[in-house]
Order: C-alpha cells, then sequence, then structure tokens
C-alpha cells in the first residue's frame, strides 16, 4: 500500500521540485549579476529550503543536531557520508552561515536549472573522474578559496552514494588535497541517516514517510599524522550511521 500511493505523491513532487529549479534559476542568475556573491549565496539558501519542503510532500522530515561551537572565521572543511542526493539541501540550509561549497562531479555542471549554475558560479570544485589531474588541480583551487575567504568544503570522502546506509570506506586522496590547501580548516564530521531510504524503489517512485537525521560531531584540528586523523574522522562519522531498514 506504501508504494501504491508513493505513484501519485512522486509525481507531484518531481513537478513541484522542477518548478522550484526551473524559477531560482533567473533568481540566482539575477542575484549574482546585479548584487553579487551574498545575494546569490542567499538565493542558494533559500533555493535548498523550497527543496526541503518538496519532499514533505513525500512525508519527509528533517533533524539536524548541531550542539557544537564552530566558528565562522576560518575555512572548515565538513566531512560527511553520502546516500543520495537530497543529502545536500539540508546541508546547504543548516549549514548556510558557513558558506558551504561542494566537491561534485563534473557532469552536474551544466543542464540542471539552478543546480548546475550555482556548482559554476559559488566556488564549488567540479571533477572529472576520469582525469585525476584535473580533479587534483580542483581540489587544491577550492582548498586555496576556502582558506583564503573563511569559507567550508563539504565533500564525501566514500565517492559515491550507499544505496542501503551502509557506509563504504573512505578515498581519503581528495580530503588529503583540501587539507593541504587548507592547513588552517577546521575538520567537521557530520552522519546523516535515513537520506537513501528516498530513494529504496530506485529513482521512481520515490519512499514516503522518511525522518532524515543529520549530527554535527565535535570539530577536529588539522594536526599530527594526516592517516590516524582521517581515520578518527571516519569513526566519528560512522558512530553516528544507523543501519535500521
Amino acid at each position: 500500500m506504501p508504494k501504491l500511493l508513493s505513484y501519485p505523491l512522486t509525481v507531484l513532487f518531481f513537478i513541484c521540485f522542477g518548478l522550484v529549479l526551473v524559477i531560482f534559476h533567473p533568481i540566482q542568475w539575477f542575484c549574482l549579476k546585479v548584487f553579487g556573491y551574498d545575494a546569490h549565496k542567499r538565493s542558494v539558501s533559500i533555493l535548498n529550503w523550497f527543496i526541503m519542503r518538496c519532499t514533505n510532500v513525500l512525508g519527509t522530515r528533517y533533524t539536524f543536531e548541531n550542539q557544537q561551537t564552530i566558528p565562522t572565521d576560518r575555512p572548515l572543511i565538513i566531512v560527511t557520508n553520502h546516500q543520495s542526493m537530497y543529502d545536500i539541501p539540508p546541508l546547504i540550509w543548516y549549514m548556510r552561515k558557513y558558506h558551504p561549497k561542494f566537491v561534485s562531479k563534473i557532469e552536474l555542471g551544466k543542464g540542471i536549472p539552478s543546480v548546475s549554475f550555482n556548482l559554476r558560479h559559488s566556488g564549488s570544485a567540479l571533477i572529472d573522474r576520469k582525469d585525476p589531474k584535473q580533479s587534483i588541480a580542483e581540489l587544491q583551487k577550492l582548498g586555496k578559496y576556502i582558506e583564503t575567504n573563511s569559507r567550508s568544503a563539504v565533500i564525501f570522502p566514500e565517492g559515491t552514494r550507499s544505496r542501503n546506509g551502509v557506509p563504504k570506506p573512505f578515498r581519503t586522496t581528495g580530503l588529503k588535497v583540501l587539507m593541504k590547501n587548507a592547513p588552517s580548516a577546521l575538520i567537521v564530521p557530520i552522519s546523516i541517516n535515513n537520506s537513501w531510504k528516498l530513494l529504496r524503489y530506485g529513482k521512481f517512485p520515490m519512499g514516503l514517510g522518511n525522518h532524515l537525521t543529520f549530527k554535527v560531531h565535535p570539530p577536529v584540528e588539522i594536526e599530527g599524522d594526516v592517516e590516524a586523523l582521517i581515520a578518527q574522522v571516519e569513526k566519528q562519522i560512522v558512530s553516528g550511521i544507523s543501519l535500521s531498514k
């Protein structure tokens, strides 16, 4: 029965989602071209708030737990597990005061209203997974950008999303490049739960009635042995992941 109900609700969701993307594309363009970075950043935050509201059509709820004191005057490297594309809007909205920029695959940089424009113009890194040299250069650029501007980079070290919530081992190269190029950054680990359930049936229909939770763990300074530091961050993130069905 829930799956049958999900068909019409998924259609309604995609209509709302598509309208939000189309409406905010010219809004982003206008904000950036006329008023500059700050206005564009606000428009992106509001865009992602509306995307979250679209998922409410599917009965999706959000809890973002952040009991940490995180400074806004230094760069951050936000490290988190990855379960679906729906991880991203809550990260942008709830971490908006830290100006999050994403490490994303280059294919997303074109063809998607609002999303592609933001990735190309906000300072995010678009990496070509088939071209290691290009990927490293983009990550270096992002690291230097957040170091200079005291903003944050969001990276999913698993490399690809988990389809069942089970965390994948970290691929550490990208994280190491960011750490090297933003040496004063604070690492902020975040655990994400239940985002994968939105896609439990695949892309269509969507899963219903899911409670997505985000837990921010204590920040970690970049110091000491890099391998041990990354292992510590990975352990923090995995400790906050629930494997409930």
